[in-house]
């Protein structure tokens, strides 16, 4: 079978790119070539390049898995989106790629490309765990590997910090404007975020530097939403009937596409609102609504299905009394969310219903469980508190806690950055009270879920109802 390339005849059935590959120009280094970058980010820049034509190719960049760059190199750049709905499937070739790097084998190459004045925004899909985030601080954490490793020896980077601060050290020796930092993972207010950690070590180095990013540069919010499964073999048959040839960097995703970003671009951005995307003066509400009721939601029902034995999110919306449930957590949801400009939450509710129970999408529970740590601050104990605060009990969140920690002791498994303590509270549970070694993992719980004696009680009563 032959293999997708740019002399690859596509059926018409097939999308391509509208506009010409070989005038387009590198603009954009994407730290992360994942299947969400695939499936989100790329997809809306060949739309922007379709209708606004400009020098704003992406330059894909690995930073330690070699496999997805030398399938791109052996594909001329092209990977293919399939689109499952329950009226069929449909196919895009993507192709606003430009230049692709495993930094682990080329970091010079990759530094070239942060140093290069055309290269004008930076964004980034890569996993919340990987951004060295204090999980009590907020800030830096200095024992985080990658970020240890660049404090040590900032001039040969290994992770996504390291290299944005030492690609901005070097543009600013050379004269250059900085580029725009655009976060794409799932933290709250992610630019912000993202902003302090860079002037941290950043000034780690060299105060000046900071000061000069924190006075010149720029990192705009963004909220990303597109429900992308891991690819499987499947997915690879069903992308191979489609175009008529082998593509190992197929993936599947859903209709539905969205991103909403902060216009605070400082040198230029391409026209992603001709592709579709969404540009507000204030990201919050919406991240706040995708955050808590799409991905807190996915928590619940991973949970649910690792409990249940059901492999997919379709799986466990299959299943009425435990769809109530997550219709009961999105009810509790709804009153710790901001108004939502444009958005008639309750409608988004009933869509992120229909959403999970697309039939045709194959979204495995443990894929979503995995970084658990990582996912609930925000997703979970966030809305918690305030709806302590707000006097309310919060039980329909010490209710998926509860599923959480059921899940660890049923598996006394973790796919998880905090893997070793979260196995370490689940063998050492007291039956008086089951959620305190888990409460007493260092910075992961708010102190004010700690604090709540109520709550924490209506967790242990979720334990013991709880499938085991």
């Amino acid at each position: 079978m032959k293999r997708l390339s740019a002399s690859t005849p596509l059926p018409a059935s097939v999308a391509q790119p509208a506009y010409e590959r070989a005038a387009l120009r590198p603009g954009i280094v994407h730290i992360g070539l994942g299947a969400f970058h695939r499936a989100h980010q790329a997809v809306f820049t060949q739309r922007a390049l379709a209708q606004s034509f400009g020098p704003w190719g992406i330059v894909a960049v690995n930073l330690r898995s070699p496999g997805p760059i030398e399938a791109l190199e052996r594909q001329d750049g092209l990977h293919t989106v399939v689109v499952r709905a329950p009226e069929g499937d449909r196919a895009e070739v993507i192709g606003a790629a430009v230049d692709w790097i495993c930094a682990a084998e080329d970091r010079g190459k990759v530094l070239a490309y942060l140093a290069d004045p055309d290269i004008r925004v930076v964004t980034l899909t890569v996993s919340e765990k990987a951004y060295g985030l204090h999980p009590a601080t907020g800030g830096l954490d200095a024992g985080h590997p990658a970020v240890a490793a660049d404090l040590a020896d900032p001039h040969a980077p290994t992770g996504a910090l390291g290299f944005l601060v030492e690609g901005l050290a070097l543009r600013r020796a050379r004269g250059i404007a900085p580029y725009t930092v655009l976060c794409c993972d799932n933290l709250p207010s992610n630019g912000r975020i993202l902003r302090r950690l860079v002037l941290e070590m950043a000034a780690h180095r060299d105060r000046g530097l900071a000061d000069w990013i924190a006075e010149n540069g720029a990192f705009p919010c963004s909220m990303v939403d597109r429900i992308v499964p891991a690819a499987t073999r499947e997915t690879r048959a069903i992308a191979q009937d489609l175009l008529g040839v082998e593509d190992s960097l197929a993936l599947e995703t859903e209709p539905f596409l969205q991103w909403v970003i902060e216009d605070d671009f400082v040198c230029g951005r391409p026209a992603w609102e001709a592709g579709g995307a969404i540009f507000a003066t204030a990201v919050e509400p919406y991240e706040k609504m995708k955050l808590r009721l799409l991905n807190g939601s996915h928590t619940l029902i991973a949970h649910l299905g690792l409990l249940h034995g059901l492999e997919y999110v379709r799986d466990v919306m299959a299943v009425p009394e435990l769809v109530h449930q997550v219709r009961r957590h999105m009810e509790a949801v709804l009153p710790t969310l901001d108004p939502v400009p444009g958005v008639d939450l309750h409608a988004y509710r009933e869509q992120l219903l229909a959403r999970f129970a697309n039939r045709a999408i194959a979204h495995r529970n443990l894929q979503i469980a995995m970084d658990s740590t990582q996912k609930l601050p925000q997703r979970i104990f966030a809305p918690a508190v305030e709806a302590l605060q707000a006097g309310g009990d919060a039980a329909a969140f010490a209710h998926v806690v509860a599923l959480w920690i059921m899940a660890v002791r049923k598996r006394m498994e973790a796919d998880d950055p905090r893997r070793d303590e979260i196995l370490d509270a689940a063998r050492n549970v007291d039956p008086a009270d089951p959620s305190a070694s888990f409460l007493a993992i260092d910075g992961l719980f708010p102190s004010e879920l700690v604090a709540a004696r109520a709550w924490r009680d209506l967790v242990n009563a979720g334990l013991k109802t709880a499938t085991p």
